[in-house]
Parts: C-alpha cells; structure tokens; sequence
C-alpha cells in the first residue's frame, strides 16, 4: 500500500522478471533453432533429402542446409540484439551498462533548447511587458507560444469557448493587468460556483433566480419570476455581491455585465438554472515550467490581443504656482 492506494499489479517486481525472463527466452530459442536446422553440412557428392517427390516434370524440394552467408548474417543480427540489451535499457528495469534513458535525453535537449531560448529572449527581458507586446518579433513567438500551451483550451484566435474564458474582451476574472495575466499563467487558477439548488428553493426558485439574474444585465427575461428571485439571489451575494456586480480579483464574475458571454451555455435561462442547481467548476493548469521567459513572452501576446486592461495612469501632482513676490510700496 501506497498512501492508503493499493499498487497496481503492473508496477510489480514481478513484470521486470517477467519481461527479462521473455526476452532471454527467445533470444536462446532462437539462437537453438538456427544451430538445430545448420549444423549438417553435406558430403561431396551427397545427394540431400528429398521433402517433396518430383512435380511439374523436374521439380524438386530437398532439404539443403542454409547457406553459410544467411546463417552468418542471422547469428550476428543475435548478437547484436544482446549487445542492444547490455548497453541499453530492455530487459524490464535493469537500465543498461550505458545508463541512457528517453526521459534523461529529453531533459537534456530541453535544458539545450531552453538555453537557446533564453539568448533570443535577452533582448525582451529588461523591457516591460507592454513594450514587450508592441515588439512585432516578441508577438509573432509568443503566438508561437500560445498556438502550443494555450488555443487547446482558449482556441486558436484566443475566443474561448464553453467553459472556456475569451481573452479577446475586456472581462478578466482574477484581473487582466500585465502582471495579473504573468501570475495567471505561472500559477493557474481554480474557480468553483457551488451547488445552490436547496439555498435557493429548488429548481423553481433557481428558474426565478435566473430571470432575475438576466435582468441585471439588460437581457430578455420575466419580470414576475424576476421579482421573485431578488430576494433568492441574497444566497448569491456572498460571492456576487448584492448588486451582483462580482469579484475580478477573487474569480467571481460580473452578473450585470451586458456583453457576458456566459462562458457555460451562452446565458439562457435552462443554462443559467443548470448552473445554479449543479454549480460550475473550472481550472486552469499552471504553466511554471515554461520558465519566466517564456511566460513573459505569452503574457505580453494575451495582453495585446485586445483584452488586457491598460494600466490606469497616475495623474500628474498638480503644483502650486509661484507667486511673484509683491512690489515693494512707493516711498
């Protein structure tokens, strides 16, 4: 046992003498039967055994020893198959006399690649992020870059889809700073909306709950059922708030926002009482292993997307003007 799990049968010590056990096997079986069918060699003269009587006039089938140059060819194809086994891994866990491994190897040209990637990356890392994204060649490799993290999730033209947040627009739950969107990608994000089908009376008070909530953000929606669920929606206020206006910076999303895309079913009442009865759940892996160059570089291609949000400029100190000294009287 394991942390309480049990260990799967396939990570046994059992299959590494299992696998080894085979694979000596038939290299030893192999190695019998060519020894067994090429040992005789025929006498001069000797007539070889007949397999099969004469057919089709003067056809024959006898049975000839292999050639020598066949026979050769096949014992060192053997022996170099065991050299194979010695030097690398093969035979269950033993890891060869050469140490090699695939994950090692991978390692090591990640380590290469990275390195190569840092000297290109120099240039940008002294410059802010914003400067970073209005750079045409640190756009075009950080939509490389997001092209292979990102457009699984958010697509290729960074618009989201069901469950997943658009990054063109200007709604960034957990905050669309530069740096709010370097900590999103370094860290990921997990946000989670409760079930809340019994707070709010079931699956008629989450119908009237939803009404309401449409009518915060100026969409179609039934006034009587709507007037009803206010007073359920108190249930949502401790994350929405009691104007429902939300919380970026905790993951809790504006209600009354009329561009809202809904990211879980475009906004429709059965979509809206699904959510309230079920809840939603929504996670975004963290990306620290890309290494802060990397993470710089996708965070300023997102930021110029559209959807970052421009650092609000701090006005200016307003300065008193000088006042001029007053004439002296005249005498």
């Amino acid at each position: 046992m394991i942390a309480g799990y049990a260990v799967p049968d396939f990570v046994s010590e059992f299959w590494h003498y299992y696998i080894a056990a085979i694979s000596i096997a038939g290299i030893v079986f192999s190695l019998w039967v060519l020894s067994s069918q090429t040992t005789k060699k025929l006498a001069h003269g000797e007539q070889a055994e007949l397999m099969v009587s004469t057919w089709d006039g003067d056809l024959q089938e006898l049975n000839n020893p292999l050639p020598r140059w066949w026979m050769w060819m096949f014992y060192g194809l053997t022996f170099f198959g065991i050299g194979y086994l010695v030097l690398y891994p093969g035979l269950g866990k033993y890891p060869g006399t050469l140490g090699w491994s695939s994950g090692q190897e991978w390692k090591d040209e990640k380590t290469k690649v990275d390195g190569d990637f840092e000297k290109i990356m120099a240039p940008f890392k002294s410059q802010s992020l914003m400067a970073v994204a209005a750079d045409p060649k640190a756009r075009e490799m950080g939509q490389h870059l997001f092209m292979t993290y990102c457009s699984q999730c958010h697509g290729s033209q960074a618009q989201g889809g069901k469950g997943f947040p658009d990054l063109t627009d200007k709604l960034w739950l957990f905050g669309g700073t530069p740096d709010d969107i370097k900590t999103s990608i370094a860290n990921g994000h997990t946000a989670e909306m409760p079930p809340m089908g019994d707070a709010v009376g079931g699956e008629a008070g989450a119908k009237a709950v939803a009404n309401y909530v449409l009518s915060l953000s100026g969409k179609p929606y039934d006034a009587a059922l709507a007037a009803a669920g206010k007073d359920k929606f108190a249930a949502c206020a401790g994350c929405h708030g009691l104007d429902g206006k939300g919380n970026f910076a905790a993951g809790f999303p504006d209600l009354t926002d009329e561009n809202e895309r809904w990211e879980f079913g475009g906004g429709s009442v059965a979509s809206i009482v699904k959510t309230v009865m079920n809840g939603r759940k929504g996670r975004m892996p963290e990306e620290s292993s890309l290494g802060e160059a990397k993470i710089q570089l996708l965070a300023a291609y997102v930021w110029g997307l559209g959807g970052g949000l421009q650092p609000v400029p701090v006005a200016p100190t307003a300065v008193a003007p000088a006042v001029a000294p007053a004439a002296a009287p005249a005498p």
